[in-house]
Parts: C-alpha cells; sequence; structure tokens
C-alpha cells in the first residue's frame, strides 16, 4: 500500500537522476526506502510544530547529523503554514499550560501589541507545549507509518507467495491434464 504509492512516484528516474547531477545534490537524501521516509515524515513534523521562522532551514540544518527524505521532510514542515499555524500554537500554548499547571491568559487578542506586550507569559507554555508536540506526536506518527509499511510488505509478501501457489497448483493441474490425455 505505501510501498506502492511512492514507488510509483520514484518511477520518473531519469528525471531526478538529471536534478541531481545538475545541482550535485546527494542522492542518499532522496531515496524512497522505510527508514528514510520515516524519518523524513518524523524530522518535518518535529520541526514544523516548534514556533520559529524558517523552519525548512531547520530541515536542512539536521541532514549532516541524521539521514533523511529531505522533500519529504520539507512537506511535513509546510503542514505548519499561515492558516494552520495560529490554531496549532493556541493548542501548544493550551497544552505547555495543561503540563505546567498555568491557568493561562484570558483576554487574547490578535495584535502585535498585545503580543509584544504578554510575550513573556506566553514564551514558557508554548514551547513546553511545542516540544510536547514536537516529540511525542511526531514520535508517535513515526512509529505509525513505520508499522503501517512494515504491515503493507508482509501483506505484499504473502499475496506473493498466495499468488506462486495458485500458479504452482494451476501447472500441476495441466500436467496431470496432459498425462490423462
Amino acid at each position: 500500500m505505501i510501498r506502492n504509492f511512492f514507488r510509483k512516484k520514484a518511477s520518473a528516474k531519469g528525471k531526478l537522476d538529471t536534478f541531481l547531477e545538475k545541482y550535485k545534490l546527494p542522492r542518499a537524501y532522496f531515496n524512497i526506502n522505510r527508514k528514510m521516509v520515516t524519518m523524513g515524515v518524523f524530522i518535518g513534523l518535529f520541526w514544523g510544530f516548534i514556533p520559529m521562522p524558517m523552519q525548512m532551514l531547520a530541515v536542512i540544518a539536521t541532514t549532516p547529523l541524521i539521514r533523511f527524505n529531505v522533500p519529504l521532510a520539507i512537506a511535513m514542515v509546510w503542514l505548519s503554514n499561515p492558516f494552520t499555524m495560529p490554531p496549532m500554537y493556541y493548542m501548544e500554548y493550551l497544552t505547555g499550560n495543561f503540563i505546567l499547571g498555568y491557568e493561562g491568559i484570558e483576554n487574547i487578542e490578535l495584535t502585535l501589541e498585545w503580543f509584544s506586550a504578554n510575550m513573556g507569559n506566553i514564551f514558557v507554555p508554548l514551547y513546553v507545549g511545542a516540544s510536547f508536540y514536537s516529540i511525542i506526536v511526531a514520535g508517535f506518527i513515526y512509529g505509525l507509518l513505520n508499522w503501517l509499511w512494515i504491515r503493507s510488505v508482509n501483506e505484499e509478501r504473502r499475496e506473493k507467495r498466495k499468488q506462486r501457489k495458485l500458479k504452482k497448483l494451476k501447472e500441476k493441474e495441466i500436467k496431470d491434464a496432459k498425462k490423462k490425455c
């Protein structure tokens, strides 16, 4: 299931190879296998949950430390975009308040003046909540994706075995029918 989706996307290798050669990019960061894809999703979500500017640069800065599918990680970072950031960061702020046992700020206004005046009260709970989602949620999705990939591979193997057995059975039936004639 999951493997087949990525396998279909990787079929245009000629274009990708010319792109990589043209810009002298390492092929390893574009591999599509279970480890590279799941780690790419994890890294992208990890940085995507953290409120900071230029999250894509953080993904690129992670490449010397960990091997992962970089385009996929960058795509995961885009999940936090100008439309999703306000609810994400508010959810992280509420989660941080819950973890720290704080009451939180009432009468929240979406103005620059309000944020600059209350940044000291927002900063710690926001980043505690962001840490929670970056580690726990991204880790959970990493594990789930890893499990789904392995399950997909096992189902594919079972199906291939089943098809081989049916093929052998048909061949045996044909041989038996020829012997009777």
